[in-house]
């Protein structure tokens, strides 16, 4: 028996909005992928500075690490958002940890073989030295990122999906380390810093991208309004904390009478001022999203701002990516 002509014109106009959202996420991912591929050349123009071999690659590569932390860190935050909710429904869309994990296995195996030639784009696979990576700081945090991930992974598809929040706190410390080399000054404290920033610009994005995943599977229930203003709350905290440690970090590499001109004659200033910036446009849409949240007659409408904030997030760790890849400015404090 047929189903009736009206059903299946439903369910095909139902499917169509479906497969448009899945074409236009896979259009900004493709313009998210565009910034750390050309922004390096773009950041690097007129300031006489010389970046590694394949920056644009290495860009790439640490942006789409830090999009595999964010999503199963965001996952683990909201639902323990959730579990906070007295009467939230029992409906949970779908993980994406595994296919996370999987993505940040391969770039950090990635980054691992550039390390593995000193820091070199490896030509064939006669080029990596995977032994030579113990025999280095950077190699061996190399290593902790490509096994904490192949973890998280095993984590996510075991029963007890939670333990991965260990793999994916030893990349995020394996980060902070690597970012902060012993030459430094007071590398220990640059590396708290960076630690704190990673870890609450992370709980940011991917609990904001996971929470709206979750309103949609709710369809419009009062608890999905309920779970977005307990967000609301807990990435007030976060985007004061991104905030205090970007700038602390930020003054760490250029003092504060060479801020101003470093922001415009050096590429790790212009692609900084790039993400304060970016930074600041998502700060104003969670301030509207939170606004609809307590005045407006539908508190479900700051869907639609908070939609634009993830957006915008993702930009932000696409020039993360860029930023990690670009020569450190010469003066230190």
């Amino acid at each position: 028996m047929t189903r009736p002509t009206a059903e299946v014109a439903a369910s095909g106009s139902a499917g169509r909005p479906g497969t448009w959202r899945a074409v236009a996420v896979l259009v900004l991912v493709a313009l998210a992928a565009l910034v750390p591929l050309l922004g390096p050349s773009a950041a690097l123009r007129g300031t006489g500075e010389a970046a590694a071999p394949g920056v644009g690659g290495i860009a790439l590569l640490r942006g789409v690490l830090f999009a595999a932390l964010c999503v199963p860190a965001g996952e683990l935050f909201v639902d323990r958002l959730v579990c906070r909710l007295p009467d939230a429904p029992p409906e949970r869309p779908a993980s994406w940890a595994v296919f996370a994990a999987a993505a940040g296995f391969v770039a950090a195996l990635g980054l691992a073989s550039v390390v593995s030639t000193g820091n070199l784009v490896p030509r064939s696979l006669a080029d990596i030295d995977v032994g030579g990576l113990y025999g280095s700081r950077d190699g061996r945090l190399a290593l902790v990122e490509v096994n904490a991930f192949l973890l998280a992974g095993l984590c996510a598809r075991s029963r007890r999906p939670a333990t991965q929040v260990w793999p994916l706190a030893a990349v995020a410390v394996a980060e902070a380390l690597r970012a902060h080399p012993a030459p430094e000054h007071s590398p220990l404290l640059g590396s708290a810093l960076t630690l704190v920033h990673l870890t609450c610009a992370t709980l940011w994005a991917g609990g904001l991208l996971h929470a709206l995943r979750m309103l949609r599977r709710w369809r419009g229930r009062e608890a999905g309004a309920a779970l977005l203003g307990l967000y609301a709350r807990v990435a007030a905290v976060l985007l004061a904390a991104v905030t205090a440690t970007g700038v602390w970090s930020s003054l760490r590499r250029m003092p504060a009478g060479t801020v101003l001109d470093q922001l415009t004659t050096t590429a790790y200033g212009r692609t900084l001022l790039a993400k304060v910036i970016l930074v600041a446009a998502v700060a104003l849409l969670a301030l509207w999203a939170r606004y609809r949240l307590r005045r407006a007659p539908d508190p479900l409408t700051a869907y639609v701002p908070a939609r634009a904030e993830v957006a915008v997030l993702g930009v932000v760790v696409a020039v993360s990516g860029v930023l990690t890849a670009l020569p450190l400015p010469i003066r230190w404090t």
